[in-house]
C-alpha cells in the first residue's frame, strides 16, 4: 500500500490515536521545531477521518501531548504537558468533541517529567507519565498508584500476547513492567 501525502499547515504531530471507525486522532504541539517554524500560532487536536477529511476539534490546550480513548471510544482523554494536567472531551456521534474538563492535575518537579505519553487499561485506568514515573489513574480521576521509574519518563506502549506488559521508554532506557490489568489495544465496545 503506498501512503498518500497530504499538504496541511501544522506545527509537529505527536501523539495518535485510532478510533475502530479508522478516524485518526492526534496532538500538534511544538515540540523539536523553533517558534520560527511554527505555521499556526496554536497548538490543537485534529481528527483525520478515513475519507481524508482534515478536522481541528480544539485549540484550547497550551501544550497537548498524550492521546487516548476510554475502551468504549466514548472519551478522549489528551494530556497538557505545560498545565500539568489531563483533560477529558465526550466524543459525539460524529467523532467531534464536546464537554472538556479537566480530569486530573499531575503536580511535581518538571525535572522528573511531565504528562508525555499515555495510554489506558481495559478497565478505563489511565497510565501517564509524569513526576517520578507513571500515574495510574481510575476512570473517575482518582490517582490510584504511581509506578516509580528512575529516569524521566516520555511514552508508553501494551506488549506481549495478553498486553499485561506496560513498556516505558525514559531518557536512556526502556523499562517493563508486569501489570494485572491488560492494556487496551482496541476499543471494547
Amino acid at each position: 500500500m503506498k501512503a498518500k501525502s497530504l499538504l496541511l499547515l501544522l506545527n509537529s504531530p505527536n501523539d495518535v490515536v485510532v478510533k475502530l471507525d479508522g478516524s485518526i486522532y492526534f496532538t500538534d504541539p511544538p515540540y523539536g521545531i523553533s517558534k520560527e517554524k511554527e505555521e499556526l500560532g496554536f497548538y490543537g487536536i485534529y481528527t483525520l477521518k478515513p475519507n481524508g477529511t482534515l478536522s481541528l476539534l480544539s485549540k484550547e490546550m497550551v501544550r497537548p501531548n498524550g492521546i487516548a480513548f476510554s475502551p468504549d471510544e466514548k472519551k478522549l482523554y489528551v494530556d497538557d504537558s505545560e498545565k500539568l494536567n489531563i483533560r477529558v472531551f465526550d466524543v459525539k456521534s460524529d467523532g467531534t468533541l464536546a464537554n472538556s474538563k479537566i480530569f486530573a492535575a499531575l503536580s511535581g518537579s518538571t525535572d522528573k517529567g511531565v504528562p508525555d505519553g499515555m495510554k489506558v487499561d481495559v478497565k478505563g485506568n489511565i497510565y501517564c507519565s509524569g513526576s517520578g514515573g507513571v500515574w495510574i489513574f481510575s476512570p473517575t480521576g482518582q490517582l490510584l498508584s504511581k509506578i516509580m521509574v528512575p529516569e524521566v519518563v516520555t511514552n508508553l506502549a501494551w506488549g506481549d500476547p495478553n498486553h499485561k506488559t506496560l513498556y516505558i521508554t525514559a531518557g536512556k532506557g526502556i523499562y517493563r513492567i508486569r501489570l494485572k490489568i491488560p492494556g487496551l489495544t482496541g476499543a471494547v465496545i
